[in-house]
């Protein structure tokens, strides 16, 4: 059994297309629909091994439509773009909120340097 902390409360807020988990350990994190899409933990976007990911471009106005329990040890997002392959474990829920400050300026950046300019989301 692992000591991972364990999330106590999972809020959607739609508005403002953000994911709220508290974990165990008093954690919490406000994780944007959009940072969750573009780092999903699925083939689709992590590829099959280093190096093969992919860009996600045009996401700054996804949001959640629904969220399913996976057993006791991950949740499944459903985006309202249709993506709904990617298993987000408590740790890897868990890591994305601890690392959110250097992960998001580096998508920032591989979106400008493969040319894309992303806008202002709508909300």
């Amino acid at each position: 059994m692992s000591n991972n902390p364990k999330p106590t409360e999972i809020t959607l807020h739609q508005v403002s297309h953000v994911l709220e988990i508290a974990f165990s350990d008093g954690e919490r994190f406000q994780l944007p629909a959009e940072y969750l899409r573009v780092y999903s933990p699925s083939a689709e976007v992590q590829g099959h091994g280093p190096g093969q990911e992919v860009l996600q471009i045009g996401k700054q106005d996804v949001n959640i439509e629904k969220i399913e329990q996976v057993g006791n040890y991950a949740i499944q997002l459903f985006f309202d773009d249709n993506h709904d392959t990617g298993i987000f474990s408590w740790e890897v829920l868990y890591k994305l909120g601890k690392e959110h400050n250097a992960l998001w300026p580096q998508y920032l950046e591989r979106l400008k340097a493969a040319g894309h300019v992303r806008p202002d989301p709508k909300h």
